[in-house]
């Protein structure tokens, strides 16, 4: 990220969205909306000195508003660097959690110690149009909400986490500095990671999402080397596909890491202790398992699609599978191409990938960006849909039903086709109340001609019947 932020040919637009995208391959205007941070980017120094002095720091410098980066385990103030990391490394003010922004009251301390005056509340957000030739969607994926399957009793106690929420546990620069401890600040003894939580699940999610194995058993072999706890990884299937993954798999077991395939029943807190027991069938032993007193439970949940990929998918034209990722132009051939010339896919926005294929599919995408820019100009299909204009009554139907807006009305009020955007689908063709709209080379005479030569071709002359 850091070389990403230097480079000179790569502008950051940090805080943004794309709200509008028009045009085609070449010649795509894209409205990007640039929301306030309440920080003038060019004065802010990423100091952190206007989080220190936020008011809602509270008594005794304890912190008030739950840390997104640190998933509601860590807490922040109103004023806040979202992470050491962050680039641009520059402070951002929440709209929502600031005392000022909220209630109209506040000491304003933050713009006291601000040196370079970078704050100014009365910011608002702008929009700007860029023209681009090409557009990769990169969109990644968020984590499925283990809330909706209660069987795992995720939320009923502090003590059962996320895959997402052990991370931050164990990084050192999340709440507890790297240390691992329950809720009540204790070494744990014994631990249980539960595999496939609404993967390969018809109550959640069909498919698998790839990288949890993995994490899983760094997650465990974590544990072991940090507390030397009792370790259980309950799973379905072992799928370490990668380099050297199956032997970092044999090293998991050769630590003493206890392995159950299965898929618990339950999860359940005892109210006295505060313990937390599994039911699980041991699928090798062929006998059901009570896993008790545990002091901790990993749930290694599922990666969805963002939950605004309806509206990305608008925006941008693209379509979606059944499983709600953006559907690629073919899954073989063009993995990183979508149905939209010069509309390209990157990594988890297509399917659940981890890092290796993430990286190695965002090259590919690169590449085809790059191939389009070094040829100069695009060739497009022959099969596209086109109007005759004497028929056609300027209803706007076909507007309505064309799924990459590449059609519209010219000053005559009549239909037009941009055969940059058009893909020869023949939506606009069926919908047109007027038969005004025709898909070259596949006219309805020359589909009727190939399937008449085709039966001619598998149907051999019976005597008596009619072919």
């Amino acid at each position: 990220m850091m070389d990403a932020g230097r480079h000179p040919n790569i502008e950051l637009l940090d805080y943004s969205e794309v709200v509008n995208v028009q045009g085609y391959v070449g010649n795509f205007k894209v409205q990007v909306k640039r929301k306030s941070r309440y920080i003038h980017t060019d004065l802010c120094t990423g100091c952190g000195l206007c989080a220190e002095a936020c008011v809602m720091h509270g008594g005794k410098g304890r912190l008030l508003v739950p840390s997104e980066f640190d998933e509601g385990l860590g807490v922040r103030a109103g004023v806040y660097i979202p992470f050491a990391q962050a680039i641009p490394l520059k402070a951002n003010i929440d709209a929502n959690s600031c005392l000022w922004l909220v209630k109209g009251k506040c000491s304003q301390k933050c713009v006291d110690v601000c040196g370079t005056g970078a704050i100014d509340f009365e910011l608002e957000d702008t929009y700007m149009e860029i023209e681009v030739g090409s557009i990769v969607v990169a969109t990644g994926y968020q984590m499925w909400d283990a809330t909706k399957i209660p069987d795992y009793g995720y939320g009923t106690s502090p003590n059962i986490l996320t895959g997402l929420e052990f991370e931050r546990l164990t990084n050192a620069g999340g709440p507890t500095a790297g240390e691992i401890t329950t809720a009540e600040g204790v070494t744990p003894k014994k631990v249980a990671i539960i595999h496939c939580v609404g993967s390969r699940d018809e109550r959640a999610h069909a498919y698998c999402s790839r990288f949890c194995c993995m994490y899983s058993l760094k997650q465990a072999h974590q544990i072991k080397e940090k507390t030397g706890a009792e370790v259980y990884n309950i799973y379905m299937d072992m799928r370490t596909f990668g380099k050297d993954y199956e032997e970092f798999y044999r090293r998991n077991r050769e630590e003493g890491i206890q392995f159950i395939q299965g898929r618990p029943s339950q999860v359940t807190v005892d109210p006295d202790s505060g313990k937390l027991f599994i039911d699980v069938e041991d699928i090798q032993l062929g006998q059901v398992m009570e896993l008790d007193n545990l002091d901790m439970v990993v749930l290694a949940t599922a990666i969805e699609p963002p939950e605004d990929a309806d509206q990305i998918a608008s925006t941008f034209g693209l379509g979606r599978t059944p499983d709600g990722w953006f559907a690629e132009a073919h899954p073989k051939l063009r993995p990183v191409e979508t149905a939209t010339a010069g509309v390209f896919l990157a990594g988890c926005a297509q399917a659940p990938r981890d890092v290796p294929d993430t990286v190695a599919h965002a090259g590919a995408a690169a590449s085809e960006v790059v191939r389009i820019f070094n040829q100069g100009e695009v060739t497009i299909s022959p099969t596209i849909a086109e109007v005759m204009q004497d028929k056609c009554v300027g209803c706007g139907e076909c507007i309505l039903s064309c799924p990459y807006t590449a059609i519209w009305l010219n000053n005559e009020d009549k239909a037009e086709v941009n055969p940059a955007l058009c893909q020869g689908c023949g939506t606009c063709a069926a919908a047109c109340p007027s038969g005004a709209i025709t898909a070259l080379h596949f006219t309805d005479e020359e589909i009727v001609a190939q399937i008449d030569g085709l039966l001619e071709q598998i149907l051999e002359p019976v005597e008596g019947v009619a072919v």
